[in-house]
């Protein structure tokens, strides 16, 4: 679930630039020319920087979790240097943005990347008209960059490619745009990422753990804080994840340096491993109930219901199931294929399996066409395999190189951990970061600057 340890690494780096809520109603199905359904989507605005009527706006799409503010990052310091409007829309279904009050498998319909991008446009033309009131310039059309990160990186990147009429560009920072049923990238970057030392370390607690949940599964569960999951399978998935997040989220030290010395001081590497995933892991970036199938299973919205709504867009859209590889895994052979579409039946029901083809057809993967779109990714961070890492002219791509550069970094900017690291980590890291914002600067420039006002003529006749 990387969406909730980024944000709350997100709320933990910067405070919120507003969190007061505003709303409009948004459509229910853009699909349907006999339905009329609308809801109400949440959204924020900041206005603070905004040079009206000439400013852009840039638009921070909501991802896979509540949107409940627009916190203080990189994004905003673009904002203050261009002038421009901040406005962050609210993902439908997720935090209060839910078209019902029950989240059954039938209600979850509406649920999917087609459907969100379609309510940007909605949601583009309905605020244009708004500052239009609010500035008395109805003859003007603001110049529109998005941005977005995680999946909501890849929302930025295929919004700019479906609807390139509306925006002058995209970021796409960490963006998750191809979608397949085997990720074994995944956890060979968690390797790689380890190293020699802790990558062997990991692999031996692994083996560890396969056998003592054979032998006296309940005990191993208890050591680790997790009695509460049923499911094994479940539970080594809890141990992957948590030994991937120090990569994913740019803090290997705190999981690394403990287990190596456990290993070279002879000590009880699971005891060790078990400290981190309840001390570190548990307390600061998850929690067990994300792990718990019953709760992806609960159809009531609620604080965790994004588990339930990120896992049925898995199950229907993207897949990337991080499945351990053949040879030289990290995680357990256990966490395989037929695991992960089991558990979309387990959750969703019979007929729930996700349609990969169709949507790398739709969207391209990572061989995604158009232009003025901005790929960054962390060195360090997994998810990488799953973004567009070749760079052309027409959509740059920025590789961020550092012990410590992971998931979104180039907009949440360099971790606390890095800062602890020995050899220099914090300098390292805060150069690298800052000679991508530094060409992510340049792009936004240009393009804004490229987008005339005949940009927008089609939207002052009313197309």
């Amino acid at each position: 679930m990387e969406s909730c340890g980024l944000r709350r690494l997100q709320e933990k780096n910067g405070a919120y630039l507003t969190r007061e809520e505003h709303w409009f109603h948004q459509t229910l199905d853009h699909f349907s020319p006999t339905s009329h359904s609308r809801f109400k989507q949440r959204f924020y605005e900041v206005l603070d920087y905004y040079q009206a009527p000439n400013g852009p706006i840039f638009l921070i799409i909501g991802g896979e979790s509540e949107l409940d503010g627009i916190y203080h990052s990189y994004v905003s310091v673009l904002a203050k240097r261009f002038g421009a409007a901040l406005v962050s829309l609210e993902h439908r279904y997720y935090g209060k943005s839910s078209p019902f009050k029950i989240l059954s498998t039938e209600n979850l319909r509406f649920l999917s990347s087609k459907q969100a991008l379609f309510d940007l446009a909605v949601f583009h033309k309905y605020y244009q008209e708004h500052l239009h009131g609010k500035y008395n310039m109805s003859e003007y059309e603001s110049p529109w960059f998005v941005i977005g990160s995680s999946y909501a990186g890849a929302l930025s990147a295929w919004f700019h490619l479906k609807f390139p009429h509306l925006t002058c560009g995209s970021l796409a920072s960490s963006a998750s745009i191809l979608a397949t049923y085997n990720f074994i990238e995944y956890d060979q970057q968690v390797g790689e990422s380890a190293g020699a030392e802790c990558k062997a370390v990991l692999q031996e607690i692994t083996t560890l753990v396969d056998r003592k949940l054979e032998e006296e599964g309940q005990q191993v569960k208890n050591l680790f804080g997790a009695a509460k999951i049923n499911n094994n399978v479940d539970f080594l998935y809890l141990l992957a994840d948590a030994a991937a997040a120090a990569f994913q989220y740019g803090f290997p030290d705190d999981l690394c340096s403990p287990l190596v010395d456990a290993k070279t001081n002879g000590k009880d590497l699971l005891r060790v491993y078990a400290t981190y995933v309840k001390d570190y892991y548990l307390r600061r970036y998850s929690s067990i109930e994300l792990y718990d199938r019953q709760h992806f299973r609960n159809t009531t919205p609620g604080e965790i219901s994004a588990v339930r709504l990120w896992s049925f867009q898995i199950c229907t859209e993207f897949g990337n199931f991080q499945v351990a590889p053949k040879f030289d895994a990290i995680r357990s052979p256990k966490i395989d294929l037929r695991y992960h579409l089991d558990l979309c039946k387990d959750i969703f029901g019979e007929g729930i399996s996700p349609n990969l083809n169709m949507t790398n057809i739709y969207y391209g993967g990572t061989n995604i066409a158009g232009s003025k779109i901005i790929f960054t990714n962390g060195s360090q961070d997994p998810w990488r395999h799953a973004s567009k890492q070749t760079s052309t002219k027409d959509l740059p791509s920025y590789l961020i190189k550092c012990h410590n550069c992971g998931h979104g970094i180039d907009i949440t900017g360099c971790p606390e951990s890095a800062s602890k690291a020995k050899g220099g980590a914090m300098e390292q890291c805060t150069t690298a970061v800052q000679q991508v914002r530094q060409h992510i600067i340049d792009h936004i420039g240009l393009w804004l600057s490229q987008c005339s006002v005949s940009h927008y003529d089609f939207l002052k006749r009313g197309g």
